[in-house]
């Protein structure tokens, strides 16, 4: 299986919306369940795609994940500063877990970091669970910067998001 990383096309906004949903529902990631208004987001590959590029990971006409790329700070920004892109939203759907298409899309969003001008690094913001990922990230040369966690909603204790950068 060969895997294809691209940009996602408005007719697999949908499909991608709801992957990457029912990937953040099924890993237990929502602090809100059903009813987290985060979903929203998630869904919202348009509005993602309208101010960042949202890239997808393809395997014989199956998409089998997403991730949105940040080129700098902007709307879609949590992290990324002056100097700084952004990995954000990154799902890859429960059956195509273990065939490298996580480690393919944080590759491509690295290669398109690198490719800016002025860019010396990428960020993005995890949750403690996604244990997967960070080994992904770690594997790639990610490093943890804990100085930079943050909770998202800061109304309420014990949502602190890990952070992590690579310098490129």
């Amino acid at each position: 299986m060969t895997i294809r990383i691209r940009e996602a096309r408005p007719a697999e906004y949908g499909v991608l919306g709801e992957l990457t949903a029912r990937a953040y529902l099924k890993d237990g990631l929502l602090d809100f369940d059903a009813s987290d208004s985060y979903l929203t987001e998630l869904r919202d590959v348009a509005k993602r795609a309208a101010a960042a590029t949202v890239l997808v990971a393809v395997a014989d006409d199956v998409l089998l994940g997403g991730v949105t790329f940040v080129p700098g700070p902007g709307p879609m920004a949590d992290l990324a500063a002056g100097d700084e892109a952004e990995i954000r939203m990154l799902a890859v759907d429960g059956a195509a877990r273990g065939r490298g298409a996580g480690a393919a899309l944080v590759r491509a969003c690295v290669e398109r970091a690198r490719a800016l001008e002025g860019c010396g690094r990428i960020v993005l913001s995890t949750q403690r669970t996604m244990e997967s990922a960070h080994r992904i990230y770690e594997r790639l040369g990610f490093v943890r910067t804990p100085e930079r966690d943050w909770n998202p909603l800061p109304q309420l204790d014990g949502i602190t998001l890990l952070t992590y950068e690579l310098t490129l």
